[in-house]
């Protein structure tokens, strides 16, 4: 794969692709290389586990007080003021 197939199925793996990309995305698994197709997947799979991993080990709890806001607005139907 190309550095530029390497970014396309990273911008897949963070779910930020648009409809260019989706296109660009679409030709290449349709294309007729199927060792460019397996690479493809792959790099998503890993990239997606990638992120996995830095989600579980980066993962905070909310602050305390936001569940009571974000309650209060709800029953208040407004929207919650960032503290």
């Amino acid at each position: 794969m190309n550095e530029a197939q390497i970014d396309l199925a990273h911008t897949v793996a963070l779910g930020s692709i648009d409809d260019e990309d989706h296109h660009a995305v679409q030709e290449l698994l349709d294309g007729e290389d199927p060792v460019l197709h397996a690479e493809f997947i792959a790099e998503v799979r890993q990239a997606k586990d990638a992120l996995a991993a830095l989600a579980a080990v980066t993962a905070t709890a909310p602050p305390a007080a936001l569940r009571g806001r974000l309650l209060a607005a709800i029953a208040a139907e407004q929207p919650p003021v960032a503290s």
